[in-house]
């Protein structure tokens, strides 16, 4: 069998991409943002933060955050029929 070629960000380029005016430095007060149990989120990826992304696939998904692991959060969303559960860091949410 043939080995699968690329990674997590392959063929992301436009996926991941800023806006111009959006590019430089990113806000702490996104990076360190506190959620509650239960909260409505967006899945948003910051692209120059790579350490706690979700899978490309499910960007602009809305999910609720069910707990918290370390300085990530567990958010569940459905995928389809399935409930699926990402640990996404905080600057990669936002409030619905």
């Amino acid at each position: 069998m043939v080995t699968r070629i690329g990674g997590f960000r392959r063929k992301t380029r436009s996926k991941l991409r800023k806006n111009i005016r959006q590019r430089g430095k990113i806000s702490l007060s996104n990076y360190f943002k506190q959620y509650d149990i239960g909260a409505k989120v967006i899945l948003v990826g910051e692209p120059a933060v790579h350490k706690g992304m979700f899978f490309p696939r499910f960007k602009g998904k809305a999910g609720v955050v069910t707990g918290k692991q370390g300085s990530c959060y567990n958010v569940e969303i459905k995928d389809g029929k399935k409930v699926k559960t990402l640990i996404v860091h905080p600057v990669h949410l936002r409030e619905r």
